[in-house]
């Protein structure tokens, strides 16, 4: 499924800490190892705060580790500076949650999806109006939209401009964080699948962040749970519900409210809250919350193992 000569991005013993008051240290991100394909989807879920988000502005150049590397094409991401960062960027591009809040207001659909093709010399000024409309057809959008603004678009309208501002630059990977959570759920399908559409005829490399486990398990070639900046399970996208093993990610699975479920079965809620970042305990980093928590898991970090062909899990529970 997972071929090492479409391997396009790699993330090795990635962590990321963040100075905090008093002379603490906040860690979001804790040795992560990621990778992602060319033609897959990683995707990546867990609760608010978990470190998703975090993750993937390393990945599109926005922050740094604090150890560990990013490798894209062999190149450690976080090493580059100045202009071969910049020339770097044009190969990750990034959909943002709020398209709203990512877009100029006083900027044209013309000049968002082009901004990026001028700002690398890629285009003439005369060439944007045929440049925005092929790219607007792209994405299921009348060429004409490309005289509006933002303000006077829906929402999943605005986001397939994200999107054609992100595919705009051909670019090798891109990033999702969040990209359809406010949007409606009927809207939710349609990005979707125009994301599963675009990756196919161009061969993307995708990350999507997203808090449900149900909807990104459905496109997703390889999901990774993460908790309290931890990866505890990575796992084939179509196995998510029948094969998923750690605690956490039955916990995630067993809250999922579904039209379609068993009403025979209880919908589990996950008890209590996450520990602070700021404090998280020693050994494993779910303890708190887990019903099958022993000595073991209070004082040795569980490492990730392999229990079956592309699936790990970081438990100290014998699957």
């Amino acid at each position: 499924m997972f071929d090492e000569k479409d391997l396009i991005l790699e993330a090795k013993h990635v962590t990321r800490k963040f100075p905090a008051s008093e002379g603490r240290v906040l860690l979001a991100n804790d040795d992560i190892n990621l990778k992602l394909y060319r033609g897959q989807t990683l995707g990546i879920v867990g609760e608010s705060g978990c470190g998703k988000s975090t993750f993937m502005r390393m990945v599109v150049q926005l922050d740094k580790p604090t150890e560990g590397e990013i490798l894209f094409m062999g190149k450690d991401l976080s090493k580059m500076k100045g202009e071969e960062m910049r020339k770097n960027r044009r190969h990750i591009q990034m959909v943002f949650q709020d398209p709203a809040a990512a877009f100029n207001p006083h900027m044209k659909v013309r000049d968002i999806i082009c901004e990026p093709l001028m700002n690398f010399g890629l285009i003439k000024k005369s060439e944007k109006d045929a440049v925005a409309r092929k790219y607007l057809e792209m994405v299921e959008l009348p060429g004409d939209f490309a005289d509006r603004y933002p303000h006077n678009m829906s929402g999943g309208q605005r986001q397939r401009i994200g999107i054609a501002r992100a595919i705009a630059l051909e670019p090798d990977i891109i990033m999702c964080d969040e990209a359809t959570s406010a949007l409606d759920v009927s809207v939710q399908r349609t990005i979707i699948e125009l994301l599963v559409k675009l990756q196919k005829e161009k061969n993307i490399a995708m990350g999507f962040i997203c808090h449900d486990m149900a909807l990104i398990s459905q496109f997703s070639h390889q999901v990774a749970v993460m908790y309290l900046g931890n990866i505890v399970e990575v796992i084939p996208g179509e196995l998510v519900t029948s094969d998923a093993k750690h605690p956490y990610t039955v916990a995630l699975l067993g809250a999922i409210f579904d039209l379609n479920m068993d009403f025979t079965k209880k919908i589990e809620s996950i008890e209590s809250e996450a520990p602070s970042p700021l404090d998280v305990p020693k050994g494993c980093p779910f303890q708190d919350r887990c019903e099958h928590c022993m000595d073991i898991c209070k004082t040795e970090k569980p490492k990730l193992k392999e229990v079956a062909p592309n699936h790990e899990v970081a438990c100290h529970l014998d699957f």
